[in-house]
């Protein structure tokens, strides 16, 4: 059972992207520009830049940037298992992220109570 009919969500997002396209079109045009300045060597190859992407995507919990890359990523060869290592690497950043800034808490209590002390 799909948890979420990812075709059309692609679809409605794409419908929804034209009309910010025709509101604000160098914003498009900007994003469109950016987007491809990282492909113009393509040292990485689309099939591994998508799965950065999908990687990325999961890091920043972005469904429309799950449902592009993960048609891009299909579309360029990516397998499942391809797709499952990638999403791997993201559960360890994310999971190395929450580490680092719980450092940074324990810092920030150090600091806080060290400051209580001297009032």
């Amino acid at each position: 059972m799909a948890m979420l009919d990812w075709t059309t969500y692609r679809q409605q997002l794409t419908a929804r992207l034209g009309d910010i396209a025709k509101l604000s079109p160098d914003t498009i045009k900007g994003y469109v520009a950016l987007s491809g300045a990282g492909q113009k060597r393509d040292l990485l190859g689309p099939k591994t830049r998508e799965l950065i992407s999908l990687a990325v995507a999961v890091t920043i919990r972005c469904d429309g940037c799950i449902t592009v890359h993960t048609e891009a990523a299909a579309r360029h060869g990516a397998s499942r298992e391809e797709i499952a290592e990638a999403l791997g690497v993201a559960t360890a950043v994310n999971a190395g992220a929450a580490l680092v800034y719980s450092a940074r808490v324990l810092d920030a209590y150090e600091q806080v109570t060290v400051a209580r002390q001297v009032l």
